[in-house]
């Protein structure tokens, strides 16, 4: 009785096979059964009776209904072992992951069904929209889905979609008005008219779409333009009407996370994991968010938080405090108004936990993101040392603070990215990225955007170098204005954008120019900027191979006329391409070469190129401080490894040597610091470091605080001579 009762309960579910487990074991449990019983006991039941037919509409409806599981399993059953050739079939079962966020295995379906029917519009239209997800060059698949079915709503709605994430807003307009005429219901089409009247701050627009869909694409065009308060508002908005979208409940949690709002942030992204929405980003927040309280530290001023990794906290304070108050003091002058609350900025040691923060953000550098008052970044010993200049990453990031908060988020993205990146060069010209080879060919193959269609590469980029050719290209930009118009031109043009007004029309008010007309004369001075590089620049590579061989050779051999032959090359190309500071740079090949032939200036001055030319190997950096001291040259020696606390600061051993040169030259309270940043990082040898934390408050007249360092050293080394020397003469 109890078996045909379960049985009849089975029939009326979905999720036939699983449920039949399930129900079998409770069987077994009853009659106390072991559990191996049961499971063959299930397996000669599913044998035995006759399953009731299991449909793609069946899998439809329970998708409806919000039973994804159950809706899966039966997708899984019909599209793989019933109809493994139904294109449709797993179209449909792509898009079903493609709402509960799983984007690996929709891409995977979808190009599954592309195999059988390579003009499968769903399938196009499918890969388009993961693509757009991941700020991917989706337009060529929404347009290619079009031609393949004409009447496609959705393709045409994504049209409108990326025209206006590249802030194209009469492109944008003219798509969504495509998208009403096919259907005059269109939600994507009114949620996109909307969301331009509204970033205009026109609240009374027509085309508000009163629907959870609608609400959340609105929510997504505000995150985008970094207005997170209003882009949480619309969310919330979402999931007021539809408590089952969660995907707009994720991006709820992610806006409420970049804020700083963790506890609601992780009840939000629990809801949303609850009701089985398991993306990516999804499981990494609410894995970062659990180890926010475990693994971080917090040292809050009246303008500044600051957060660390628990390991590296008090180590690297004192470093990002000093640099902080730097900033704003400049920044308040330079932008000419002062922050209403405190900066909050957080470090990561983690890579993959900085990605995390940052997730859904479209031309994502990897190095430091902003959000109102909030900046994320790596920490210096998130990256190997040498490949990150954490102060010029800082000041581009506290940069945004200041532009968004001046315009309340109202600036165009390649604007505020091309004011962040010239505020690198301008606060020290070693800094900030420098003319790569990338760039060199985005130059010489005229593949720079127009102005006006800028934010498209940060967007939306046609290829994945084209982000970095539109970072340096807005920098640029903003160099090319500040030299010829001024820094009050940059100041007006954003205070024009915090009215709302569009690129072509700043610079038509500020520049006095047509947008084209701007595009060809920007050109013609960067193009004569580079000429030499670009010019010479493949001539440069194969004679740089040739240099760093001939070096290598010199340095083995020790051959003099070796060392000359790569001198003479090295000398001959290296202003071709004066900016190449990375690994095998004319100017480390000369420095090494010089080295070998025993010529210790020219390699100080080969090496002090490097440094001015914005080089950052802590290795070469080193090596040019060595030789500084080693020449008598003491205070250069300290200004060269002073350097690498703004790039590496992670090595004890190159703090104790700026201490100690520091304290050389009268610098006691640069050796303080030093010698307390070798303490932070537990030295091999304690009593050592704490006895040299004791000369420098010595020499600083803080005796009480210098005695309680000698006998911190004593106390680990009681026969420590050096100590009990210095407590005799401190008491």
């Amino acid at each position: 009785m109890l078996l045909d009762l379960m049985w009849g309960r089975f029939l009326t579910c979905g999720g036939f096979s699983t449920r039949l487990l399930g129900h079998v074991r409770m069987v077994g449990r009853y009659l106390n059964l072991p559990h191996q019983s049961s499971h063959i006991l299930a397996v000669l039941l599913l044998s035995a009776f006759p399953l009731p037919a299991q449909t793609l509409q069946q899998a439809e409806l329970l998708w409806r209904q919000h039973r994804m599981p159950e809706a899966n399993e039966i997708f899984r059953a019909v599209c793989d072992q019933q109809h493994p050739q139904d294109a449709q079939c797993k179209v449909r079962w792509g898009r079903m992951y493609i709402e509960y966020g799983h984007s690996d295995e929709a891409f995977k379906l979808f190009d599954e069904a592309l195999a059988i029917d390579k003009n499968n519009a769903g399938a196009v239209l499918g890969e388009a929209l993961l693509a757009a997800d991941d700020f991917g060059n989706a337009s060529p698949l929404a347009r290619r889905a079009l031609e393949l079915d004409p009447h496609l709503l959705e393709a045409q709605e994504l049209l409108a979609r990326l025209a206006l994430e590249d802030n194209d807003n009469p492109k944008a307009a003219e798509e969504a008005r495509k998208a009403l005429a096919m259907d005059a219901n269109s939600v994507g089409a009114k949620a996109v008219l909307a969301a331009i009247d509204l970033l205009a701050d026109k609240p009374d627009t027509p085309w508000d779409p009163h629907t959870a869909k609608g609400y959340e694409t609105i929510g997504h065009f505000f995150m985008l333009n970094r207005r997170y308060e209003e882009s949480i508002k619309f969310y919330r908005q979402a999931v007021d009407l539809d408590p089952l979208l969660s995907s707009a409940r994720s991006e709820l949690g992610i806006d409420l996370m970049r804020l700083g709002r963790n506890d609601e942030a992780y009840r939000q992204l629990e809801l949303a994991w609850a009701d089985d929405f398991h993306s990516k980003a999804t499981a990494n927040s609410l894995t970062l968010l659990d180890s926010f309280t475990r693994k971080f530290v917090t040292f809050a001023t009246p303008r500044t938080i600051l957060r660390f990794d628990k390991k590296e906290g008090e180590f690297l304070r004192p470093y990002f405090q000093s640099e902080m108050e730097r900033i704003l003091s400049v920044y308040e002058k330079k932008y000419k108004m002062k922050l209403d609350h405190p900066v909050q900025v957080e470090a990561y040691p983690d890579h993959e936990d900085f990605a995390v923060r940052t997730l859904g953000m479209p031309g994502f550098g990897a190095l430091g993101v902003t959000f109102g008052y909030t900046i994320a970044m790596d920490s210096p010993s998130g990256r190997p040392p040498g490949h990150f200049h954490w102060a010029s990453t800082l000041w581009h990031e506290m940069s945004h603070v200041f532009t968004l908060s001046m315009t309340n988020s109202h600036v165009p993205r390649w604007f505020t990215e091309g004011v962040a990146v010239h505020e690198e060069t301008a606060v020290n010209p070693e800094w900030g990225d420098r003319l790569g080879p990338d760039e060199i060919a985005a130059i010489k193959e005229r593949q720079l955007l127009p102005v006006e269609g800028l934010d498209r590469g940060f967007i939306h980029p046609a290829r994945p170098q084209q982000i970095v050719v539109s970072y340096f290209q807005a920098g640029r930009i903003c160099d090319y204005i500040t030299k010829t118009w001024g820094w009050d031109t940059i100041l007006a043009m954003l205070h024009d954008y915090a009215q709302g007004e569009d690129t072509a029309a700043v610079i038509r008010k500020e520049l006095k120019l047509e947008p084209a007309e701007f595009d060809q004369r920007f050109l013609a001075a960067l193009e004569a900027q580079t000429k030499v590089t670009v010019d010479h620049f493949d001539e440069w590579k194969k004679s740089a191979r040739e240099l760093a061989g001939l070096a290598a050779k010199a340095v083995a051999s020790k051959d003099n006329a070796d060392a000359q032959k790569a001198i003479q090359l090295g000398r001959s190309i290296e202003n071709w391409y004066t900016e190449y500071v990375e690994d095998g740079s004319v100017y480390e090949s000369l420095a090494a070469t010089y080295l070998a032939a025993g010529d210790k200036n020219s390699a100080i001055d080969e090496l002090w190129r490097y440094v001015r030319a914005g080089g950052r190997n802590p290795r070469q950096i080193e090596l040019l401080a060595t030789n500084l001291e080693e020449a008598g040259r003491k205070k250069e020696a300290a200004d060269a490894l002073e350097r690498l606390n703004f790039i590496y600061p992670m090595d004890p051993e190159q703090h104790r040597k700026l201490g100690d040169l520091w304290l050389g030259q009268g610098n006691a309270a640069g050796a303080i610091r030093e010698f307390q940043a070798v303490l932070a990082r537990n030295p091999i040898d304690p009593a050592q470091a704490h006895y040299n934390l004791a000369r420098a408050y010595q020499s600083n007249r803080q005796a009480e605080l210098a005695k309680d360092e000698v006998l911190a050293a004593l106390e680990i080394a009681p026969g420590f001579r050096p100590a009990q020397k210095l407590l005799l003469e401190l008491n």
